[in-house]
């Protein structure tokens, strides 16, 4: 009787001992997909969160100009002057210009040096739309210009105090000159035209702030 009340002990405890092992074996399945679905939710919320984060961001980094609303008109003389409104607000964002180079719109607060500071890398255009702001005349460029024109007219700006000059090959004709609320299209350095904008426009009547300074703001 002892020995078979012993073997049915040893066998009960085999049993549970089996049985224990593979509830162990369970827990540690189920602690492992736990662990694993907790993983694939934290990196889906994860990528979610840079996903949203970087909409929001391209989203952001361009502001709206919704205070300037028209369109150009050209006149007779072949300038062509932005009739409607031109925003003026002061912005830490890229702005979407209705024209390149933009004549005017929401800007940074900080200008271009444009005391005939001539630049040979292109600008941002918040900073040089800011110069156009203080009354200066701002002379672009593509890669089609002719670097004799070029030349021209880098010396030209270098005299003339509230003018900068830098290459823009976003722009569609080669010599483009610009004030605010003004553009216009010039053949050469030697087209007589170049010489009626600059007196015309440098700290003409169109500038909102005329006599602000050109010197003090960012150099290239």
């Amino acid at each position: 009787m002892g020995s078979a009340k012993n073997k049915g002990n040893a066998s009960r405890k085999a049993r549970i001992e089996e049985m224990r092992r593979a509830e162990q074996a369970r827990e540690r399945r189920n602690r492992i997909l736990t662990i694993t679905a907790s993983v694939v939710i934290v990196a889906g919320l994860v990528v979610g969160g840079v996903v949203l984060v970087r909409s929001q961001s391209d989203k952001s980094d361009t502001a709206a100009d919704a205070k300037t609303t028209g369109k150009f008109v050209t006149g007779k003389d072949g300038v062509k002057t932005w009739e409607g409104t031109l925003g003026r607000t002061h912005v830490a964002k890229s702005v979407k210009y209705p024209s390149e180079p933009p004549v005017g719109g929401d800007h940074n607060q900080v200008w271009m040096n444009c005391n005939g500071d001539v630049y040979t890398k292109e600008l941002k255009n918040e900073h040089a739309v800011h110069s156009l702001e203080h009354g200066a005349v701002w002379v672009t460029y593509t890669s089609k210009a002719s670097k004799a024109d070029v030349e021209a007219l880098a010396a030209k700006v270098k005299k003339t105090p509230y003018t900068l000059m830098s290459p823009d090959d976003n722009q569609k004709d080669p010599i483009m000159l610009t004030a605010w609320g003004h553009q216009r299209t010039v053949t050469s350095a030697s087209d007589p035209n170049v010489n009626k904008f600059f007196e015309t426009y440098v700290q003409g009547k169109q500038t909102p702030e005329p006599g602000a300074a050109c010197t003090g703001g960012l150099s290239e």
